[in-house]
């Protein structure tokens, strides 16, 4: 299911989902990862970790960022989970997906 595009943050967790759909650990899938359990509660299907041996999701979030964007990942990594709060707080509000 895909998350209404017009909710803040689906531009990041839109793509994720299709990603980790398809097993590729993007940064938007990391995203993902980051709050799958409230994203499966509001109705999303959120498929399992393919690497859940690798640590921390929150951590190879920010790797990612950083092999990506250098010294901006700190930014981006903190930018993305305040995208990733609006939209499940939106989500939740709104009742979206349902």
């Amino acid at each position: 299911m895909k998350p209404d595009p017009r909710l803040p943050g689906a531009e990041l967790l839109g793509p994720g989902l299709l990603d980790l759909a398809a097993g590729q650990l993007t940064a938007g899938a990391l995203l993902v990862l980051v709050a799958a359990s409230r994203l499966r509660a509001l109705g999303f299907e959120v498929p399992p970790d393919p690497d859940p041996e690798a640590g921390a999701v929150e951590l190879r979030l920010y790797r990612e960022l950083a092999a990506k964007h250098g010294d901006a990942a700190y930014s981006r990594y903190n930018s993305q989970l305040r995208r990733l709060q609006s939209f499940l707080k939106t989500a939740a509000v709104t009742g979206a997906p349902r």
